[in-house]
């Protein structure tokens, strides 16, 4: 019966499957709570610690469900027997047996994630410019997963998940286009040359 479940059956297939689509979302949903909180779209006033909280915890659940992505996709039985799929194959770009291509988006993207993540858990030791820099990985990070997502996974035709990707894409394209030309951008420049007039005061 367990060589039935979790040997014979495509049951790592769904699951590796369901939990690459759930990591794609709170990485979606991260980047569109970092970008809402930029352009102050939930208030014009400081964000409240429990909301950078929120934030990370998105991302820091894309990361365990990517993992378990990659590791439940090297039990499956099919990959294994008809591509000699392996789970090393996961960290090393362009050396999948399957899709090498479209697999190779998906690894550069958890590194950029992992790299994010692990800044932003030591924010308060780095420098502010370096933070930022390593920060706005977010972007092609979030294109590369949706390259991955598109071009490597079996439910790239399905409606719903079609509809998903384009109403995240817009809304990420939206807030980043308000964040560059938005009011906050130009409070958030005027505060800087105030500070660097105070500095040199």
């Amino acid at each position: 019966m367990t060589e039935l479940i979790f040997g014979a059956s495509k049951v790592w297939w769904y699951v590796s499957r369901s939990t690459g689509i759930v990591a794609w979302g709170l990485l979606a949903l991260a980047v569109l709570w970092g970008l809402a909180l930029s352009t102050r779209a939930l208030g014009r006033r400081t964000p409240a610690p429990w909301l950078l909280d929120v934030h990370r915890f998105l991302g820091g659940l894309a990361v365990i469900f990517t993992i378990v992505h990659f590791v439940t996709l090297s039990f499956d039985p099919w990959m294994k027997s008809e591509y000699g799929y392996k789970l090393t194959q996961a960290f090393i770009p362009f050396a999948s047996t399957w899709k090498p291509g479209p697999m190779a988006w998906g690894i550069v993207a958890f590194y950029l994630l992992l790299a994010v993540e692990f800044t932003s858990l030591i924010k308060n030791r780095l420098p502010q410019k370096f933070w930022r820099g390593v920060h706005l990985a977010s972007y092609p990070l979030y294109a590369m997963a949706t390259i991955h997502l598109l071009t490597a996974g079996s439910d790239n035709q399905n409606p719903l998940l079609r509809w998903s990707v384009l109403a995240t894409v817009g809304a990420v394209v939206f807030f980043t286009v308000y964040r560059i030309v938005g009011p906050g951008r130009a409070e958030s420049v005027k505060q800087s040359a105030l500070k660097k007039r105070t500095d040199a005061d």
